[in-house]
This record gives C-alpha cells, structure tokens and sequence, in this order.
C-alpha cells in the first residue's frame, strides 16, 4: 500500500511540476497538450507497477480483466446516466427555488474543453481521470483495505489518501485555487460521498473498474458544465450527498453492498 500511494504521488505530482512549479521560482518548464490528464495517469501506473512487483502469476492480467468486466448491466447504466439525472433534478429544483433557467444546452457543453462534444469530453474523462484514477485507488487500493477492515471504514481511509494526492491543483487548477476553507470542507466532503459511491459500485459489480471508471468520470462533469446558475453545483452536490448516505443506510457499513465486500487474494 504504501508503495502504491508513493509511486502514484511520485508520478503524478513529478508530471504536474510544470503547471505548479511557479511556488517553487521555477519558470519555463514545458507544458503538454491535456498536461492535467497526463498526469491523473499516475494512480494507474502506480498499480500496475506495484502489482507486478508484489502480485502473485496473473495478478497484472486480473487487474486488466477488470478493467473491462461490465456485469450485472443495471450497474454501467447508473455509473454513465445518474450524474446527468442527479445534474437535472438540481437545475428543477433551481428552477423551483430560484426561478433558474433549466440550461440543458449549458450541461452539454464545458468549461475546460468548450470544443469538445458532450461523448468526446466523456470519452476523455474516462481516459485520463476514469481509469487514470480508478485502476489505483479503486481497482488495487480498495480490496486491500477492505481485506482488514470494514467496506465504510476503507472507503474513509481511502478518501484520506484521495485527498492528499490532490494537493498539486491548489496551486494551478481553477476552482481550486481560490477555495477557502468553507470550499476545502466541502470538497473533502464530496470526496467522501464520491469514496462510498464507488465502493458501493465495486463491490457490487465483484471489482469492475470500468464501472467505477465511467462513474468518476460523469460525475465530474455536471460540476464543469457551462451552467450560469451557480447554486445548481450546491443542490447537485446535496443531492450527491443524499444518495451516499442512503446507501450507507441501505447496504450497511461493512460491504456497502448487498454482495460481501470485495478483499485483495493476489498477494
């Protein structure tokens, strides 16, 4: 574990030098095109390297197989649709509460990439943040937590780490940069719910982490939409945190999951 954490902020915070090293007087560093992206690639390599390492035969082609294991088909329709359900029902309710527009054609387009189309943009998260992430933290990290303690309690610890590696992006990333602590709180917050979501998600799909993947990556997007109304972020983010709590509720603390949790056997 420990390997894989270092490894993934070793990578991922080395490639990010370039976009944050103005704190540290360094200038001029070059900058690739979808530099951000590249670098979300480190959890990724860092499991497949600390797999390969500490893994037992096949552990490698397992960790791969899951990468496209997308059963029961119930599961990869909630991890693609449910952010632009939860993404709609908060532009109702601003319609409802405020009298907001409902700006369906804002939710199709974003911020960071306003050239790309609403699949191309998806395609992309899936790349880089989806499996980038989601192979590490998701696909190597959470069965061995859940493998000494309780679905809840790994998902919580794992948030932790989640967090941590994160720190490059206050010092480039917009909407972070400007967060003060009120922001922080609820950032760590939404890194909470989207921890137990995905949990929930694994292991009742038996570790797919394609489906955790496609999750990650649309649920990022109705937070970077072209939408005017600023409380919609507000009531998709309760929303979020309704349905994380419902499933604590719901499937109970120690698999999040009406299936056992799922716990590491490769080593």
């Amino acid at each position: 574990m420990v390997t894989l954490f270092g490894l993934a902020y070793l990578i991922s915070w080395t490639v990010w030098l370039p976009l944050y090293g103005h704190i540290f007087d360094l200038q001029g560093l070059p900058v690739l095109p979808f530099h951000h992206g590249i670098g979300a690639l480190g959890p990724l390599l860092a499991a497949v390297v600390t797999t390969s390492i500490y893994g037992k035969k096949g552990a490698v082609k397992e960790l791969a197989k899951n990468c496209f294991k997308a059963r029961p088909l119930i599961y990869p329709a909630i991890a693609l649709l449910s952010p632009f359900v939860i993404a709609v029902m908060a532009m109702l309710a601003g319609y409802l509460i405020n009298g907001s527009a409902i700006e369906m054609r804002g939710l199709l387009h974003n911020k960071e990439f306003p050239a790309f189309s609403l699949p191309v943009f998806i395609i992309y998260n899936i790349a880089f943040f989806g499996f980038g992430e989601e192979v590490g933290w998701r696909g190597f990290a959470l069965p061995r937590l859940q493998g000494k303690m309780n679905a809840l309690s790994a998902s919580l610890l794992l948030t932790a780490f989640w967090a941590v590696w994160h720190w490059p992006l206050f010092f480039y990333r917009p909407g972070y940069t400007h967060m003060d602590m009120a922001g922080i709180a609820g950032w760590v917050m939404s890194l909470v719910t989207g921890s137990v979501l995905l949990s929930w998600l694994y292991n009742s799909t038996r570790g797919s982490i394609l489906i955790c993947a496609v999750f990650h990556a649309c649920i990022d997007i109705p937070f970077t939409a072209d939408i005017a109304d600023k409380n919609v972020a507000g009531y998709m983010g309760f929303i979020i945190t309704l349905w994380g709590i419902l499933t604590i509720v719901i499937f109970k603390p120690k698999n999040l999951s009406r299936r056992e949790r799922v716990v590491d056997a490769s080593e």
